[in-house]
C-alpha cells in the first residue's frame, strides 16, 4: 500500500512542472530548503518560496524554458522521501539529460528539506554550466 505522502509529492512535482511554485510548496514546511550540490550554475541552498522561485527561474533561464523533469519513482515513509528523476533540457544548443535523486526530510508530515543527489556530479555540473 502506498504511503499517503506519495500522491501529495507526485502532485507537488506536477505543479512544479506547470510552473506553479505555490503548488510545489504546499506540502512543504514554511522554512523548506532545497539543496543542490556541486559547482554548477544551480549549486546552492534555496530556502522558502523566494529561494525555490529563484531556483526555478534560474533553471528556466539557463535552459531557455526547455527544462523538463520526469518523476520515475517515489519512495516514502514517515521520515524520508526519495524522488527518482530524469532531467532533460537544452543549453546553448546542446541536449542535456541526467538522472538524479531528491532526498527529502519529513517533519510533521511535511517536506522540510531536500538534498539533490545526482548519479554523476560532474554530469550535473556540466549540464548546467559554470556558476555565474
Amino acid at each position: 500500500m502506498a504511503h499517503p505522502l506519495e500522491a501529495i509529492i507526485r502532485d507537488a512535482y506536477a505543479a512544479f512542472g506547470r510552473g506553479d511554485i505555490d503548488g510545489y510548496l504546499r506540502p512543504c514546511t514554511e522554512h523548506f530548503t532545497f539543496n543542490v550540490p556541486g559547482r554548477g550554475a544551480l549549486a546552492g541552498s534555496f530556502r522558502g518560496k523566494e529561494g525555490v522561485s529563484d531556483l526555478a527561474r534560474r533553471a528556466m533561464e539557463i535552459s531557455g524554458g526547455t527544462f523538463h523533469e520526469e518523476v520515475e519513482d517515489v519512495l516514502v515513509n514517515d521520515h524520508h522521501a526519495v524522488v527518482l528523476c530524469r532531467h532533460r533540457f537544452t543549453r546553448d544548443g546542446q541536449s542535456k539529460d541526467y538522472r538524479t535523486a531528491h532526498v527529502y526530510e519529513i517533519a510533521d508530515s511535511k517536506l522540510a528539506a531536500c538534498w539533490e543527489h545526482p548519479r554523476d556530479q560532474a554530469e550535473l555540473d556540466d549540464a548546467w554550466g559554470p556558476q555565474r
